[in-house]
């Protein structure tokens, strides 16, 4: 495996840690690889976002949104675990919805 193999792995994995997403955008926007991986990693990222608000705004949706943070633990786990193999497959129930970030 060489050094850009490597990278794009790291910043693939990087893609699916919440914010840090910001930093394979940053660094490597232009590979293909990484910027399939960054997609899903913003949809995961804006669901958490989203539920987060929507739990501290209505406070009964708190159950809900641990039920959906434990399924967006699984679906970045998922993430991972493709781009450790090298792959570019969607994540099952979110991985449609990348194709909302094609400026990036």
């Amino acid at each position: 495996m060489n050094s850009s193999d490597k990278k794009n792995k790291v910043m693939g994995v990087l893609a699916y840690l919440g914010i840090l997403v910001i930093i394979s955008y940053l660094v490597a926007k232009d590979e293909a690889f990484v910027k399939f991986h960054i997609k899903q990693g913003l949809v995961l990222l804006v669901i958490e976002v989203v539920g987060w608000i929507l739990a501290m705004t209505i406070w009964p949706l708190w159950i809900i949104f641990s039920i959906v943070k434990i399924i967006l633990f699984v679906l970045i786990i998922i993430g991972i675990i493709n781009v450790i193999h090298g792959q570019e497959k969607k994540l099952p129930l979110v991985g449609n919805y990348a194709r909302y970030f094609n400026n990036i």
